[in-house]
């Protein structure tokens, strides 16, 4: 776990402090005393011996390759309410023989309520620096990775690297990246990031307009430093309908109506969507959330096959998308 919430009288609080780094071994991650605090350089050191224990594959089975994925969750959630989202990731698609590999929870002040929309926005912008510091040293380390196996196949980097965005965490998402493509000299060296997973989306679907001037689009750092990113959403969701309802700014919001595609307009290559709305259980209770939750097995399943890289026309033969997903995209 990475966190720049502050920590009050032994708890990771609603707001915002310095980035602290965790470890645990403990299968209830909801409780902080079965975090460890440890310093950045030993965070790193783990992390990377972590990575590099994971199997070398041919290009063949890159599928299969393992992965660190980066979870950065949404908004008006206690810490704990994050750690319980992060649980039921890590319970679904990082544990076991499936596992994917390994999971971080990225955790930020999120202090605002649906009914309280700008604290949180504010919250959000506040914390992307601190997620792109992270997202930087994880460039830092993929170049440097593919600088050693130029010279030494054998010491290719054993990982891709993957995020999970839920809900205004895409907003902390959005404003990080576009800050490292900045910082990085807008590079187009390598991928930092193999495969994004936007899930219900707290921002403009506009996000990644081709169209607008170069350098203007607020998606361009996504786009720019991420292999595929894929957007699940629904209209089902009522807890972006009252989002967009309170702060309308023009545009509906990701996660609840899909990419802008008005007459006009192009999209990126890399990015597409895929409307959920028939994978959720017509009785689930908590939508916004409800793709994580085991109650869902088919957007678990989605979201897996995306993050192994699966291709959009196999996912929809597979039947995980239906066949205008990955037409239209």
């Amino acid at each position: 776990m990475i966190s720049n919430r502050a920590i009050e009288d032994g708890e990771l609080s609603n707001t915002r402090g310095a980035l602290t780094f965790w470890i645990t071994d403990s299968d209830d991650v909801r409780t902080l005393q079965n975090w460890k605090s440890i310093s950045a350089d030993e965070f790193r050191t783990q992390l990377v011996a972590a990575a590099e224990a994971f199997p070398s594959l041919p290009a063949s089975e890159q599928e299969n390759q393992k992965h660190v994925t980066i979870f950065v969750h949404g908004y008006n959630e206690t810490w704990a309410d994050a750690a319980a989202v992060y649980q039921s990731i890590v319970s679904n698609l990082f544990r076991g023989d499936a596992s994917l590999g390994l999971c971080i929870l990225f955790t930020w002040p999120s202090a605002g309520a649906p009914l309280d929309y700008l604290p949180d926005r504010e919250q959000a912008r506040a914390s992307a620096p601190d997620l792109a510091a992270v997202l930087d040293q994880f460039y830092d380390w993929l170049l440097a990775k593919q600088v050693a196996a130029a010279r030494n196949p054998d010491r290719a980097c054993r990982a891709k690297t993957s995020i999970i965005a839920h809900s205004m965490g895409n907003y902390v998402l959005q404003e990080a990246m576009n800050l490292s493509w900045n910082r990085k000299n807008q590079p187009l060296l390598v991928s930092l990031v193999s495969q994004l997973l936007m899930v219900a989306a707290d921002v403009d679907n506009d996000l990644f307009d081709d169209d607008a001037a170069p350098g203007k689009s607020a998606g361009d750092g996504i786009a720019n430093l991420t292999y595929r990113v894929t957007a699940l959403y629904t209209g089902r969701d009522p807890i972006l309908g009252l989002s967009a309802g309170l702060k309308h700014f023009g545009k509906r919001r990701l996660g609840r109506s899909g990419l802008d595609r008005s007459p006009g307009k192009s999209l990126p290559d890399n990015v597409w969507d895929v409307d959920c709305s028939s994978l959720i259980p017509p009785d689930a209770t908590n939508i916004h959330s409800s793709y994580f939750q085991t109650s869902s097995p088919k957007t678990l399943e989605l979201m897996r096959q995306v993050l192994r890289g699966v291709d959009r026309t196999v996912l929809a033969t597979m039947g995980l998308v239906p066949a205008r997903a990955a037409a239209h995209s």
